[in-house]
């Protein structure tokens, strides 16, 4: 219960409440006895004007002091207040609890003391202490003078708040609570592997942002798990045929069927290269995806390594009579990069625009330098991509050739590695695309690494 919003709204609206009554309350308590206080002074003042002038009435009357202790203990109890007269020598004549008749007085800073001199005398006949009202006889009458005035409003304010609080709360909670349960709900079968789901909420403020990034990360994770079927069944693809076929001569030389010659054992090395390759592919990938990747950086002359990379893969492209060159800025700055990883990418671009270009094709290696790297960029007059495949180039074992025959080439990895390795080095990879257009895959590379 003490967990559920409802709650928690009603608690914290309660609260709310109760503070600002209070501090109101308070707040005009103050007020009250400042004022009372303010009028107090001045009533003190005139009743000790009073006192004086009626015992220098009496002191004119009588002629001497003589006497005055009656008189002095009535205006006391007339007043509630103490009052003590001292002669010119300060010594006491009159005090109305008759404590200190006959001694000399000395009086605390409270009750500071007042020459009497009547207008008549023009004489000292003496001082009188009448000593202050109590703070705390102040402080009752003011809260109760505030408690009348104002309580019964600030009691009825407060039920009438606490009615509008629950109603409130009840439509807040209504509001809020509806999107959380349907996100909750929600999260709950996606986190039982229902990726499908997804959250309709209307409000633009935060649960409507909430929902939003729900939505896209449910998106992700379908995403990802259906990029995981396809990366399981294109694995278990992958190692089926050259399984398939180790499998298949073996038993075929076991049973006699087949001699094992030399092209037997050329073709079994083939199939065992094709699963290593494989196999190392996974075991790259994983490695640069959990940033366990360890790269041997230094400076290189990124000219000379395109250079070398476009002469090594030059026979395959005449092979499929390609035209295969390129072009590169004079006078490029050194980069500092791990050559083996940046020619594998290189060559890896290269080797997939050969397979998807064809005869009389042209494919070209560009380098240039921009503000703060260098990009190099491999552009082919082949079939192109087509913009729905274009997102997903560089997913694992993602091919545009969905019939996954070995002839289009490679396993799925080639490009995913590729961007890992480039970001690796702090770069960034991209693919431009048209269908019957060719293509053009751009990597950069920092030049201050």
């Amino acid at each position: 219960m003490t967990h559920s919003l409802n709650f928690r709204l009603l608690a914290a609206f309660g609260l709310v409440i109760i503070v600002t009554i209070g501090a109101a309350f308070f707040l005009a308590h103050r007020a009250t006895r400042a004022e009372i206080g303010r009028i107090g002074d001045e009533i003190e003042t005139s009743q000790s004007r009073r006192v004086e002038s009626l015992l220098s009435t009496f002191h004119f009357t009588q002629g001497s002091w003589q006497g005055v202790q009656p008189y002095v203990e009535q205006l006391s109890d007339f007043y509630g207040r103490r009052i003590v007269i001292t002669d010119a020598a300060n010594r006491v004549v009159a005090d109305s609890s008759d404590e200190l008749v006959g001694e000399e007085y000395t009086s605390g800073s409270n009750s500071p003391g007042r020459m009497m001199s009547p207008p008549w005398a023009r004489t000292n006949i003496g001082i009188i202490y009448v000593e202050p009202a109590d703070d705390s006889d102040i402080n009752r009458t003011a809260m109760q003078i505030a408690f009348n005035a104002t309580g019964r409003f600030f009691l009825w304010g407060g039920v009438v708040a606490i009615a509008v609080a629950l109603i409130l709360t009840f439509i807040l909670s209504r509001r809020i609570l509806s999107p959380m349960k349907d996100l909750s709900q929600a999260a709950g079968k996606l986190g039982k592997g229902d990726f499908s789901q997804r959250v309709t909420v209307g409000d633009k403020g935060e649960i409507g942002e909430l929902a939003e990034s729900f939505n896209t990360m449910a998106g992700d994770l379908e995403h990802n798990e259906h990029l995981r079927r396809n990366m399981v069944a294109d694995v278990a693809h992958e190692l089926r045929t050259p399984l398939s076929n180790l499998s298949g001569y073996l038993e075929a030389i076991r049973d006699g069927v087949v001699k094992p010659d030399e092209d037997i054992i050329r073709s079994l090395s083939e199939e065992s290269a094709t699963l290593s390759r494989l196999v190392d592919d996974l075991q790259e990938l994983s490695l640069a995806e959990s940033g366990e990747l360890k790269l041997t950086l230094q400076s290189e002359d990124i000219s000379r390594l395109i250079k070398e990379t476009v002469e090594a893969a030059g026979a395959k492209a005449s092979a499929g009579k390609i035209k295969l060159g390129s072009e590169v800025a004079a006078g490029l700055p050194a980069v500092v990069i791990d050559s083996h990883r940046i020619r594998q990418v290189l060559n890896n671009l290269i080797q997939n625009a050969i397979s998807h270009t064809g005869e009389k094709g042209t494919i070209t290696v560009t380098a240039e330098q921009r503000v703060k790297d260098i990009a190099v960029s491999v552009t082919d007059t082949g079939e192109g991509i087509s913009a729905a495949d274009l997102p997903n180039i560089f997913e694992r074992f993602y091919r545009v050739d969905k019939s996954r025959t070995r002839s289009t080439g490679g396993s799925g990895l080639g490009l995913t590695i590729a961007k890992r390795l480039v970001e690796a080095h702090g770069g960034k990879i991209s693919v431009k695309s048209e269908p019957g257009k060719g293509s053009t895959f751009i990597f950069t590379l920092p030049v201050n690494k």
